[in-house]
């Protein structure tokens, strides 16, 4: 199954990477067109290369043509466990004018441009998600090519950018790690080469960072290939989910955790989506719960770290929920075992998920990517963050004033077993459909409509 889904990875790029070249060869065709036209030796005929295709948006670079339902809080489902990193016979024409970092001198509306991935950082509590395909604004990435545009570093349409993004997440997740790859606007002259002088380049990070509101940043950038994809190319991923510990078993719920650890079928553990999706399995490298070292009200911040090559829609959230049951007492850590067994337990439980608030992606993992940051922009990031702190402190010191202005009673254990006596056990509550049952239907569902 892995060497199946490394060979699905590595041919999805190879259909982007000829896209993209198919797409190069129609700009280069253009532009002799354009020479022709102004020829007057007789041959124009001869001068123009035959039209690759018929249809520019036949061989679009959009990836969204490729992509799985949105999933957890990465939000897309990420069909990735290698590198994405195909090979595949470029025509001389693109071979000539792309190096190793993807720069094309080539040029669209008289502009220069190359592939640039960027690193983005963000705080999602006032965004509906992260990919502007909602139908609810803002959205992370509606804002992002808001400042592409204003900073005018798109060099043509979103489509002919091939933008690709790590992860999608949810409504209230933030972000301390995402990258996008696009291609951008650059002031990068034909270097003979693969030596490139990057510092005559545009300062992205510095002309992003003044267009973009507030709670988003793009903290680094690097130049990457021509066949890179964010989202395909991405070697593993990384979440923290902030909670605070209370009254939580957390040596039981670690006990639970390690079970997550491997490859499993984790079609329990999410929001299940037939239509688009049939591999339910994927690999957890690490799962470990552990306290950060602060404290407030007498009680103690903990956090999960989660890191695997790819998670399902709603995986962390759904995982996090469980693993609170099973601190609160209420469930077994057993519990995981038989809800990552399809064979015993092959409909999920009901239950809620986690809230999204506390949940980050932390971190994307890329083979040779080096992000860098200018000293000034760097700089700004810093005074940026130290402000923002503040501010938040200030209101967080705000609510404890407020706080310190009631009188509470002390909580009443009864209320605690009251929960506990409530509660219905997870492998004893209504089920959702199985995966056979939701594909059985979606089939009917096609069967009539055809």
């Amino acid at each position: 199954m892995a060497a199946a889904d490394g060979e699905t990875v590595a041919l999805r790029t190879e259909v982007a990477a000829l896209r993209l070249s198919v797409l190069e060869l129609q700009r280069e065709n253009q532009r002799l067109a354009q020479i022709a036209s102004t020829c007057t030796c007789g041959c124009k005929e001869n001068t123009v290369l035959p039209s690759p295709v018929a249809s520019a948006n036949l061989y679009g670079c959009d990836q969204e043509a490729h992509k799985g339902k949105p999933h957890e809080s990465t939000s897309s489902v990420h069909d990735c466990n290698g590198n994405g990193g195909g090979h595949t016979d470029v025509p001389k024409i693109r071979r000539n004018r792309a190096n190793r970092t993807g720069h094309l001198v080539g040029t669209v509306s008289h502009c220069q441009k190359r592939l640039i991935a960027l690193k983005i950082m963000y705080f999602g509590q006032r965004f509906y998600g992260f990919a502007s395909e909602a139908q609810t604004e803002p959205t992370v990435e509606s804002e992002i090519f808001k400042a592409l545009e204003k900073a005018r570093l798109l060099v043509s349409g979103r489509k002919e950018s091939c933008y690709s993004r790590c992860g999608r997440t949810d409504k209230g997740v933030s972000a301390t790690g995402q990258v996008i790859s696009l291609y951008l606007r650059s002031n990068m002259k034909d270097a003979g080469g693969n030596t490139l002088d990057e510092g005559s380049e545009i300062d992205y990070v510095r002309v992003l960072n003044k267009s973009l509101p507030r709670d988003i940043r793009v903290i680094g950038w690097c130049p990457v290939a021509a066949d890179f994809l964010a989202r395909f190319s991405c070697l593993g991923r990384e979440y923290k989910y902030l909670f605070w510990k209370g009254g939580l078993d957390t040596s039981k719920m670690q006990k639970a955790a390690s079970k997550f650890i491997g490859e499993h079928d984790f079609r329990n553990f999410c929001k299940m989506d037939a239509t688009n999706v049939s591999n339910y399995k994927r690999h957890i490298r690490d799962f470990d719960i552990s306290a950060c070292d602060q404290r407030s009200n007498d009680d103690e911040l903990w956090a999960m770290t989660i890191k695997g090559s790819a998670f399902l829609w709603h995986q962390v959230r759904c995982m996090v929920a469980v693993l609170f049951l099973i601190g609160q007492g209420l469930e077994s850590p057993f519990v995981v075992d038989s809800l990552l067994d399809i064979t015993k337990t092959p409909r999920k439980p009901q239950y809620t998920m986690a809230p999204e608030l506390p949940l980050i992606l932390r971190s994307c993992l890329f083979d040779k990517v080096s992000f860098m940051c200018s000293p000034g922009a760097s700089q700004a990031l810093i005074e940026h963050f130290k402000d923002e702190y503040h501010q938040y402190m200030l209101q967080a010191a705000i609510f404890y004033e407020a706080l310190s202005c009631l009188s509470i009673p002390e909580p009443n254990s009864f209320e605690s077993h009251q929960k506990k006596r409530n509660h219905i056990p997870l492998l004893s509550r209504q089920t959702e459909p199985s995966y056979e049952e939701r594909t059985a239907k979606v089939k009917a569902k096609s069967a009539v409509l055809s």
